[in-house]
């Protein structure tokens, strides 16, 4: 297998500093130099240079055993009552307001401390304020309607209002009950900008609600009986709740609340922003709610588990692409599932969604499809193609366990120029083999496609990072890969370079 070319941060270059990998120091390439209108400094820069903490992880948690509730059992130890809580709205921008709502039980006095999720000096996060001295009692549980839709109509416990000058990010509100050594959770928001930058990186909340199973097995999959996954219709998931510890693939405690952000999205943010790209974030639903949006940045990413799309976030998307933004698919199962988006009970838009159907046409988009599960290596395809610059890789060196565990396989669609840059049969699927493609569009701008939830595993490792697995069929991801990173600088600068928006 070829060695890549040693890496350099942009950061790195920008500032002439030295910096430091999670996986060891990297030296420098040329590329990054030629990106196209790249101040010296841009926000995301700024903002990295404050003092950050690994503090904003969980220390102390704690997970209800097992009980029975309307007749039917909660399976595992999901949730924790002891402390638990959701925000009003999935994205906010600077200068609103917004709820959160948390219960606790025994009822007593907690803490929010919010921060910002990003590089911060290798710590991950920054402490941005807190909010003390709140009261909290035991909310009740919702009844499921018919669609087993719970959604809880709870108190408000604190109202806050995001700070005018407050950058876009991730932002996790860690819950911690007041007494010595008390039980915590997160709630998650994002702050978005409407401002111009590089990259618009989207969180994927619509699929982290969609495997949600608070309060125990309800998510759009369980059907309230033990071990049966269910894919029928007339099944209704709510943004109005907290989210549970993930456990779709394996068990995640230090999760609780923050949705499937920490486990599959926190290491490309992390390395988007030790990278020093110009970044801003936004919710999977404002590309339906506010796709005006798409209209602002260079280049979108989809990270990660990226499965549930409104039929007006695809038109939007598809508008966007033929208007000059790059899409960089760094995901799996992505756009795999079309969605009904509904008010919640009190009327407010965007809180609850249904399963609709199969999307049939998002090949016109990624090149490619979803077509399950499977986990394996990355096999290089075409080596002469410009995301392998610098890398030194061939045709047929691989990418070791960096495939999984839902992937993206052969290409479907007549797509002008379009090139398949790795193909490998797969571990768990004998059948159809992943497949990852690029390919140019009209205006300059370009598409690709990873074709794997695990993309972002060998970018970065940050504090509190629990590595990828399958627990149930054994597959693992090794963690940081220079080629990884490598290929990932090589298509979001020639993104940036390549595109019309200037």
């Amino acid at each position: 297998m070829g060695k890549p070319e040693k890496l350099m941060s942009r950061h790195e270059m920008l500032r002439n500093a030295t910096l430091t990998e999670v996986a060891g120091a990297v030296p420098p390439i040329s590329s990054i130099a030629e990106t196209a209108n790249q101040t010296p400094r841009n926000r995301t820069i700024e903002e990295n240079s404050k003092h950050g903490t690994n503090e904003w992880q969980l220390q102390y948690t704690r997970f209800d055993d097992p009980v029975t509730l309307a007749s039917y059992p909660l399976v595992r130890r999901v949730r924790s009552s002891a402390i638990e809580g959701f925000a009003s709205r999935t994205s906010v921008m600077p200068g609103e307001s917004i709820d959160f709502k948390v219960s606790m039980n025994p009822a007593g006095k907690f803490s929010i401390d919010i921060y910002r999720m990003g590089y911060y000096g290798g710590t991950g996060g920054c402490h941005m304020t807190k909010i003390d001295s709140l009261d909290a009692r035991p909310q009740f549980m919702p009844t499921m309607t018919i669609e087993r839709l719970r959604e809880c109509n709870w108190e408000v416990s604190a109202t806050f209002h995001v700070p005018k000058d407050w950058p876009g990010g991730v932002y996790l509100g860690k819950l911690t009950r007041s007494e010595q050594f008390g039980y915590q959770s997160y709630l998650i928001f994002v702050v978005k900008e409407h401002r111009k930058s590089d990259i618009l990186c989207q969180v994927s909340d619509l699929t982290w609600q969609a495997y949600n199973k608070w309060p125990g097995t309800d998510s759009l999959y369980d059907d309230g009986t033990p071990e049966v996954w269910y894919s029928g219709p007339n099944v209704r998931v709510s943004f109005d709740r907290p989210y549970t510890k993930y456990l779709q693939v394996y068990d995640a405690p230090l999760s609780a609340g923050s949705g499937e952000y920490l486990l599959w999205e926190h290491p490309m943010s992390f390395w988007l922003e030790q990278q020093g790209y110009d970044v801003t974030y936004c919710s999977n639903l404002d590309v339906h709610s506010d796709p005006d949006i798409l209209g602002l940045s260079k280049v979108f990413l989809s990270v990660a588990h990226d499965e549930y799309w409104t039929r007006k976030m695809y038109d939007e998307a598809v508008k966007a692409r033929d208007n000059g933004l790059s899409f960089a698919f760094f995901s799996g199962n992505s756009i795999n599932h079309e969605i009904n988006i509904f008010e919640s009970f009190d009327g407010t838009p965007n809180r609850a969604f249904s399963r609709e159907k199969p999307f049939q046409d998002e090949e016109n988009l990624m090149g490619n499809s979803s077509y399950g599960h499977g986990c394996g290596d990355w096999i290089v395809k075409n080596s002469r193609n410009w995301i392998y610059e610098g890398t030194g890789l061939k045709d047929g060196d691989k990418i070791p366990a960096i495939v999984g565990w839902e992937y993206h396989g052969p290409p479907l669609a007549n797509i002008k120029g379009l090139e398949i840059v790795a193909e490998n049969s797969l571990h768990s699927n004998t059948k159809t083999p992943h497949t990852a493609v690029v390919y140019p569009c009209p205006k300059g701008n370009w598409v690709f496609n990873a074709g794997t939830i695990w993309w972002a595993e060998g970018l970065s490792q940050p504090p509190g990072h629990m590595p990828a697995a399958h627990s149930s069929g054994g597959e693992n991801t090794f963690g940081v890969n220079p080629h990884v990173q490598k290929i990932t600088m090589n298509i979001l600068n020639r993104m940036i370079k390549d595109s019309p928006r200037k």
